[in-house]
């Protein structure tokens, strides 16, 4: 056990090392995971053209990253459901610590950072009752595990801090998929006739809010999240009949009932119930479907504005008002106007996400 002594101490020693930052890393604005020609597995820094910054070697295929605030540090997770996650040391090139979930845990593939960066939230499932837990690591004692929340839900997937500054200020929205999956059954889902997917609003003190979807929407496992700190964009995928047309991007604020929002019926079905990525800019809200080789954009009142297409599309983030995209071709594209701008091309599969630094 940690002493007061020894914290404090732990404490002034971490105030006398030089703090470094992403400038230290070489600025880059991106993160991404890939595989690479050769096979291995590799995390990405990229400039705001979509350059390499820096290829930080991966044991594995990689998920998600979540980034520190200020230091140059990204946590770099298992394709779920994973039992361990990277913290990558981006300015050295090199894994500098390893997490490995406590016993009865597996990870979801996310997180995030809240108290400004001195505390990291990793998505959960507690094994044995199926329900969704936040884990809770301090990153001043070498990200030592501290505790854990309830997700209000099963399967929680993606999380976003909606505030900085102490922990007891920060509130976590959390996309319960309502999926339950178990270690021993790899990526099977053992629930689809009792899910029940919703978004709820976390903090130190326990679950604020949850908000549910209709009960026709009960298979609609909430994934993947954006936020302007006002509002909420959440991506589905849908876990009913193929083909159904449902309903894969949903827009919320607090209090609110949740707004959901479909594309003309045609492109509706073409998404092929996936939505893999969300982003948000200040004009436009997208989602990608890599199944459905497709994004869809949308106005910030939830309207469709049209369809971009692109062969096994996923990763999706905000540059300035317009999006940015990575496919499993190897393209960084830039979505412009409707149309797609392509900026670089490697031999390399991006994976699913495409994460934004600062």
């Amino acid at each position: 056990m940690t002493t007061r002594r020894g914290f404090l101490a732990s404490l002034i020693a971490t105030a006398a090392l030089p703090r470094l930052t992403w400038a230290d890393a070489g600025n880059p604005s991106y993160l991404a995971a890939a595989r690479e020609g050769d096979g291995a597995y590799a995390l990405f820094g990229l400039d705001g053209q979509g350059q390499d910054v820096f290829r930080i070697p991966l044991p594995g295929r990689g998920h998600a990253a979540t980034t520190h605030p200020v230091a140059p540090e990204a946590v770099a997770f298992a394709r779920r459901p994973g039992t361990f996650a990277l913290v990558v040391d981006c300015a050295r090139g090199r894994v500098a610590h390893r997490l490995d979930a406590p016993p009865g845990r597996h990870f979801y593939g996310h997180g995030a950072f809240i108290a400004g960066g001195d505390v990291l939230c990793t998505s959960e499932n507690h094994v044995d009752s199926g329900q969704g837990r936040i884990g809770l690591w301090s990153r001043r004692e070498g990200y030592r595990r501290i505790g854990e929340l309830a997700s209000g839900g099963i399967g929680p997937h993606e999380l976003l801090a909606l505030s900085g500054g102490g922990l007891s200020d920060d509130v976590l929205v959390i996309a319960n998929g309502g999926t339950r999956t178990h270690p021993d059954h790899g990526r099977a889902k053992l629930n689809l006739d009792s899910m029940r997917p919703n978004l709820s609003y976390a903090s130190e003190s326990g679950v604020e809010e949850v908000v549910e979807l209709p009960d026709d929407l009960a298979q609609a496992s909430i994934r993947h999240l954006a936020s302007d700190g006002a509002e909420v964009a959440f991506a589905m995928q849908w876990q009913g009949e193929p083909g159904d047309p449902v309903p894969l991007l949903g827009l919320h604020r607090r209090g609110a009932a949740p707004r959901l929002c479909t594309a003309d019926l045609a492109e509706q079905v073409a998404m092929q119930g996936y939505a893999g990525s969300v982003a948000m800019t200040g004009g436009q809200v997208g989602i990608t479907s890599p199944r459905g080789g497709r994004v869809h954009l949308f106005g910030r009142s939830g309207t469709f504005t049209g369809a971009i297409l692109r062969r096994d599309v996923c990763g999706l983030a905000a540059d300035g008002n317009d999006l940015l995209a990575t496919d499993g071709l190897g393209g960084v594209l830039s979505l412009r106007q409707g149309r797609i701008v392509p900026r670089q091309m490697a031999e390399r599969a991006w994976d699913n996400h495409l994460v934004r630094i600062g």
